[in-house]
């Protein structure tokens, strides 16, 4: 993948995110082509990874983007456990990689919701289904968008190292 691929994949992603499409969506999405698969589909198949998976806070919705997509590169017939191993390698680098550029792969980490209070407790993080309205307050406080393009970075790497 040349660094010009890349940079459109990025831009189409964060394109999609801006729409209002969450962050697993927005990674998967910015692949659809390659993979052959229909946008709609796309959406509705990483719509739930969205905000640390259901919005619960847990691992980035970006990341699990692109751990989506790494199960459509590793060839080979299911239930091998042979291909099983293959495709948990390829997670486990991205994710590696990811972190290693982000800091961590847990949402609520990237977005600062678990840094203790003055007093030393830790807040208790409010889980709740209905996603922030896209305002400029909005991307100003979170940094979705740079997981967005890391995680981008990341699975294209990933791809032009393997030459797949």
């Amino acid at each position: 993948m040349t660094p010009q691929e890349t940079e459109k994949r990025v831009e189409k992603a964060v394109g999609y995110f801006k729409q209002g499409y969450n962050c697993a969506q927005s990674v998967v999405l910015a692949f659809a082509d390659r993979y052959g698969m229909d946008e709609s589909f796309a959406a509705h198949i990483s719509g739930s990874f969205g905000g640390g998976i259901g919005r619960m806070r847990e691992t980035c919705g970006s990341a699990c983007g692109i751990f989506m997509l790494a199960g459509m590169e590793v060839k080979g017939d299911y239930p091998d456990p042979d291909l099983k191993k293959r495709n948990y390698e390829v997670v486990q680098r991205l994710a590696a990689d990811f972190r290693a550029q982000t800091g961590s792969v847990i949402c609520k980490e990237l977005l600062g919701l678990n840094q203790k209070r003055a007093d030393g407790t830790m807040p208790e993080i409010q889980i709740v289904a209905t996603p922030e309205a896209r305002t400029d307050e909005y991307y100003k406080k979170r940094p979705c968008i740079r997981m967005v393009e890391t995680a981008i970075r990341v699975y294209c790497n990933y791809l032009e190292e393997e030459g797949v």
